[in-house]
């Protein structure tokens, strides 16, 4: 499995971004994006099952953030909308996502990661 992400960069607050993960190989059903901020561990930030009828977000990001799917492609997006300050980190697409307490903690298969930086 490779994933490889883009589409970050550096955006002023209450800005957008999408980000993009394209999959190759044999991937897991769900999908997933996680983030890691300076100095703080990885952390979950939405998921998506195969048929996108299933989508998890983590509390920080919802009714900000959506994550959706274009199987065709092999192709998970991140749409941010509202970014704030505290949400600049490197993203991580993951496949293959493995779960502690019912939340996604961590992933078989990682992307490269992407940084997203937002100013205020």
């Amino acid at each position: 499995v490779q994933l490889q992400a883009s589409g970050g960069g550096l955006v002023q607050a209450g800005g957008s971004l999408r980000l993009s993960c394209a999959a190759s190989g044999r991937t897991f059903n769900s999908m997933g994006w996680f983030r890691q901020a300076p100095g703080k561990e990885r952390e979950f930030v939405a998921t998506i099952s195969w048929t996108s009828s299933t989508k998890s977000y983590v509390d920080s990001v919802k009714d900000r953030f959506t994550i959706s799917r274009d199987n065709a492609k092999s192709t998970v997006y991140l749409q941010m909308n509202n970014l704030k300050p505290e949400d600049t980190a490197v993203y991580y697409c993951a496949n293959g996502l493995r779960y502690s307490g019912g939340v996604p903690a961590s992933a078989e298969y990682w992307g490269q990661g992407t940084q997203v930086t937002v100013s205020s």
